[in-house]
């Protein structure tokens, strides 16, 4: 069946741990019907429902697709749309109504979860500007060469445990904010660094290494001078501070002044070279991934999604 060219593809991306899921959607449903948008909807069940369904959405025509959610949900839709053909993928405008726990990406064009109405009176003006797209590549446990992109970053180390903790705590806490803590407070109590070998431009970083963070945007506050379309990765490599410098640390990421932490060594390169990270999990764009086996890269593919910004 052709679809409307006019007419947007919306994927709602419930948070997880929400009970009420629909009272969200309502709310941005109300403003969208008030605007007289047309639109088709459907809503992801599982993290995993979300490539199976922005797929379906590529094949049936839509030239708008709207991602009602956060950081990981564009993440997987991004990844989806890298799949399709040049032609393709060009001809599609990927937009964001922020409902994810970070919202790194929408923040940083000043994308506000709590402003619908402003949110989707931008949309429909449908201004676009292409962004990059970082991208590692690596090899997995079966040895099979693979390849993920992403939006803000990828972090190793630290981040990426403190991501998996906060997993785990969950379940035992159910509260995200309560199991984040938590899992800050473990970490302050479990000095974690790792041997690394790192190549950035003509530097060559081999020693223990608390976390690194690549971003091709903010970084959740650990590259704050990373921007999605100048061609280039921020790159953040934290040495271990003692723990006052680490509390430090904290209140800096937190405050935005993050790279004035005498720990933190920041890097802008076009390449990253990781020739190991012993023992280091990986984090990407807010979501645990599988430690690669053995070096990976992380690169940049400068100016390939049409993503929907604000006037």
């Amino acid at each position: 069946m052709a679809i409307e060219t006019t007419k947007w593809g919306i994927l709602y991306c419930p948070k997880a741990g929400i009970s009420n899921k629909r009272k969200r959607w309502e709310k941005i449903q109300k403003v969208l019907d008030e605007r007289q948008v047309a639109y088709d909807f459907v809503q992801s069940e599982t993290a995993d429902s979300v490539e199976r369904l922005m797929k379906m959405m590529i094949s049936n025509g839509y030239k708008t697709i709207i991602i009602v959610g956060g950081d990981s949900a564009l993440n997987d839709a991004v990844n989806c749309l890298m799949m399709e053909e040049k032609e393709m993928r060009e001809s599609i405008a990927l937009g964001v109504i922020p409902n994810g726990l970070m919202n790194d990406f929408a923040r940083f064009w000043d994308i506000d979860e709590s402003r619908v109405e402003e949110n989707v009176d931008s949309l429909i003006k449908r201004r676009i500007r292409k962004v990059d797209l970082g991208c590692i590549r690596y090899t997995n446990a079966k040895s099979e060469k693979c390849h993920r992109y992403f939006l803000n970053c990828v972090n190793v180390g630290m981040t990426a445990d403190i991501m998996n903790l906060r997993r785990q705590t969950r379940r035992l806490l159910g509260s995200r904010t309560l199991s984040f803590i938590s899992s800050l407070f473990v970490m302050l109590f479990h000095r974690m660094e790792y041997k690394m070998k790192l190549h950035i431009n003509s530097d060559v970083i081999d020693r223990k290494v608390m976390t690194v963070c690549i971003g091709s945007g903010p970084g959740y506050g650990q590259t704050p001078n990373a921007v999605p379309y100048n061609g280039m990765l921020d790159v953040s490599v934290v040495y271990h501070p003692e723990v006052v410098q680490l509390i430090e640390g904290l209140w800096l990421l937190i405050t935005g002044r993050f790279l004035n932490h005498r720990s933190v060594h920041p890097f802008r390169t076009k390449e990253v070279r990781v020739e190991y990270a012993k023992h280091a999990m990986v984090g990407i764009d807010g979501r645990l991934m599988k430690t690669p086996v053995g070096p990976f890269v992380v690169n940049v593919e400068q100016e390939v999604i049409n993503f929907l910004i604000p006037q």
